[in-house]
């Protein structure tokens, strides 16, 4: 495999390993811009981004260059990685995330249209049915609130006049 156009070849596909190395990381950053995540759920992202390049850069070792790993090879998939997000890179993920957007924000339309008579439905009960069963109770709760509040001034009251009889008896 020493042969100089076979290296060549070599350098040429692993350049393009770069360049698709540089495309799927993009995928993750419009990810990331379209649908906001937790910090937890970014380094899963990363750790599933790096096995992936790994074991996509060991295939395409083991595949075009029988598993030998040559100083030009690093330097092509730099070089390719380098190339994309200098040129390509900016405008894929614009695009990409207005896309993301677009169909994420179609999507909530559309289930905000389909929710809707479901929502109107539980206001419905909210407003009418839960007021009827939860009437009792209300009844109940201020009654209480009202004989807490009272006796609660009776016993402010019965202090001051107990203060009011020592004070008097000095």
């Amino acid at each position: 495999m020493d042969n100089p156009i076979n290296q060549v070849y070599l350098f040429i596909v692993y350049l393009l390993c770069g360049i698709a190395i540089g495309i799927f990381f993009d995928i993750f950053r419009v990810l990331r811009r379209s649908f906001k995540t937790p910090d937890v759920v970014t380094y899963i992202e990363d750790v599933i981004f790096g096995v992936l390049t790994g074991v996509f850069l060991i295939i395409m070792l083991f595949v075009l260059n029988n598993g030998e790993l040559r100083f030009y090879i690093f330097i092509a998939i730099t070089l390719g990685l380098a190339i994309y997000f200098l040129t390509i890179s900016k405008f894929f993920i614009k695009i990409n995330v207005k896309i993301l957007t677009t169909i994420k924000n179609s999507i909530l339309k559309i289930l905000s249209i389909i929710f809707y008579p479901i929502n109107m439905f539980l206001n419905f009960l909210k407003k009418h049915v839960l007021q009827v069963v939860l009437k009792p109770f209300r009844i109940l709760t201020i009654n209480m609130k009202g004989f807490c509040i009272k006796n609660l001034k009776k016993a402010k009251n019965s202090k001051k006049i107990q203060k009011n009889k020592k004070d008097f008896k000095k």
